[in-house]
């Protein structure tokens, strides 16, 4: 691979505004990808690669380079060419790789690697409440699973195609798919390309969500003319799901804080032809109260830390505060209680999230079934999703049925 300026110049640029100013990282991605109309695809993703690289790898590549936040200029190109030392990349001879100690930084990097939090490049924190929780063993391998790079899963939109027809028409594009066992509306990507321009997403016939995550509209059990609720729908990955799950009959309310991620589902619900949709902003009590007791299912993806998601957002590591996971807590005991009273007798309930800690998951429902609001629930069943077992997301649900 032969490093060329410009490319490395955005890289450095994307990474001082993700280190210093706290932006996110998709954000400056999607940017720096429009910075050169010239750029093919391999620059492009050469740029998104390293960039996601780098903010993965901070803490590590900090260490080695002997660097602390603020980081300077002059320390983005060191921990640059921490990276390409790493990975094998012949340093061009420009002033910033000048006196790069190669030897030294592969000995840095053995000598670091027998330290977990520095070689999974985790803040403290985090390595001892995730090993606190998960126990040593557990964290160790999920950590370093949570350090792999995503694989592209697409979700079949059944209201418009079949798994077939879509693999099908990809394939005419060079797009090369697999299926994935015991995921039945699921699609693999052989290699990471740019789906988003293809005629097949224009017209609404698959959505681009983890393997995980389309596990949890399944395991809500709903069936053609419920009536459905989906309380903190975000911008809709779920909710579409839902839709094509009931077939376009009966009601699917998406309810959320965020009157901008609903105008969003409402933009994405018309690519994907979802007519049963209705959007609702919860700005007060009031559209909670409306439908207590008559929802045949509620789904309550809750916000968590998202801890289980990190291959596709590493720089969380970086965002999140401990006191951010305690106060996360508080707010899913609060919603849990709340929404819950949306099911109707003989209803159903699914709690998920796309945490790994038990003290967001099972501890929570434990916790919601032993309380006064919970007495009228049973346990039906839960799912826990690790990621260095299922090669996906890190993932959480529970069923709960109203007696």
């Amino acid at each position: 691979m032969r490093l060329h300026r410009n490319l490395c110049f955005a890289t450095v640029d994307g990474l001082l505004q993700i280190f210093n100013e706290g932006m996110y990282a998709d954000k400056v991605v999607q940017q720096l990808l429009k910075r050169d109309k010239r750029w093919g695809s391999r620059d492009r993703g050469f740029v998104a690669e390293t960039t996601y690289d780098i903010v993965r790898w901070k803490r590590l590549y900090a260490e080695i380079a002997n660097t602390k936040e603020p980081f300077s200029r002059d320390d983005i190109w060191r921990l640059f060419a921490v990276w390409a030392t790493l990975k094998g990349v012949k340093l061009p001879d420009w002033k910033y790789f000048e006196a790069t100690p190669q030897r030294k930084i592969k000995g840095r990097f053995d000598e670091l690697s027998k330290i977990r939090k520095i070689k999974e490049s985790v803040p403290d924190w985090m390595d001892e409440l995730a090993a606190k929780e998960l126990g040593d063993k557990q964290w160790t391998k999920e950590i370093s699973a949570l350090n792999q790079q995503a694989d592209v899963i697409l979700r079949v939109n059944t209201l418009k195609t079949t798994k077939e027809k879509l693999q099908s028409e990809l394939f005419d594009l060079d797009i090369h798919t697999e299926t994935l066992k015991n995921y039945p509306d699921a699609l693999k990507l052989s290699e990471r390309t740019n789906v988003f321009t293809t005629e097949a997403f224009k017209k609404g016939a698959f959505e681009v969500q983890d393997a995980s995550s389309q596990m949890v509209a399944q395991f809500l059990d709903v069936k053609s003319g419920m009536k459905v609720v989906d309380t903190c729908a975000g911008a809709g990955g779920k909710t579409l799901h839902l839709a094509a799950l009931m077939e376009n009959k009966g009601q699917l309310i998406a309810m959320d804080i965020y009157e901008n991620k609903l105008k969003e589902l409402k933009r994405r619900a018309k690519r994907a032809g979802a007519h049963n949709i209705e959007m609702r902003v919860i700005d007060s009590t009031k559209p909670i109260k409306k439908l207590y007791d008559k929802a045949d299912r509620v789904l309550i993806d809750a916000p968590c830390s998202g801890l289980g998601v990190l291959r596709r957002n590493p720089d969380a590591k970086w965002k999140l505060q401990p006191e951010f996971i305690e106060n996360i807590k508080q707010t899913q005991s609060e919603i849990l209680k709340s929404y819950s009273r949306m099911v109707k007798p003989g209803g159903k309930l699914v709690y998920a999230t796309c945490s790994i800690l038990p003290s967001e998951n099972q501890q929570q429902v434990e916790k919601f079934l032993t309380s006064d609001s919970g007495k009228e629930f049973t346990f039906v069943k839960e799912k826990k999703i690790l990621s260095h077992e299922s090669g996906f997301d890190g993932f959480y649900m529970a069923l709960i049925e109203r007696k």
